[in-house]
């Protein structure tokens, strides 16, 4: 069964390989502005769309797309778009609790299936010094909410409450259910009789 990740993000790449899925990447090129505020909703929306424009170009595979989004308050928490806003990102996020929401989207022969998780993260009291050094590093430029919890972003953080692979931006529970309902072997699973098992 051909498998389609709508992503060009590495760590989505390494995530999915990790889960024994043999796939290709197709970046999707679907405009991803959108009016929508609610961050839940915006999530499941943008993965919908992510998803929706590469199956079509791929009717007879299974397409996989992903879109994270950080929110403060209610407030979304883009990617900055340099070293000065990703040190605000910082500081609003110092010492608070904020929102990571990441939508899935699954499209296959069988029809379309998708849903949204939610991690708390709670960063410590950082110091300017701090905001600053990190800052400097240039990780959290390309990423929502300006840190990277699998890099350097880690010593940002005090407490993750949810699902951490979330937070990386592919939430592994989630996508594992999404790819069997679709009929994908994950994890060594194998098809025999039309039935899964999972091969030792």
């Amino acid at each position: 069964m051909s498998v389609v990740l709508a992503s060009g993000s590495p760590r989505r790449r390494e995530l999915l390989t990790h889960l024994g899925v043999a796939f290709r990447v197709v970046v999707s090129g679907a405009d991803e502005d959108s009016p929508e505020t609610d961050p839940a909703r915006l999530a499941g929306e943008l993965s919908n769309l992510k998803a929706g424009a590469v199956a079509q170009e791929h009717p007879t595979s299974v397409v996989i797309a992903a879109d994270t989004v950080v929110a403060v308050d209610g407030s979304l928490l883009g990617k900055p778009e340099g070293e000065a806003e990703n040190r605000a990102f910082l500081r609003r996020l110092s010492g608070r609790t904020h929102q990571v929401y990441t939508g899935v989207t699954v499209v296959s022969p069988r029809g379309t299936a998708g849903d949204v998780e939610r991690t708390d993260v709670t960063f410590r009291e950082l110091t300017d010094a701090e905001i600053a050094h990190y800052a400097r590093t240039g990780e959290g430029l390309d990423k929502a909410g300006g840190y990277g919890i699998q890099g350097v972003g880690m010593a940002l953080v005090a407490r993750v409450d949810g699902d951490y692979s979330n937070v990386v931006g592919f939430p592994l529970g989630l996508v594992v259910r999404l790819l069997r309902e679709a009929g994908v072997p994950v994890w060594g699973e194998v098809r025999s009789g039309g039935e899964a098992r999972v091969s030792l």
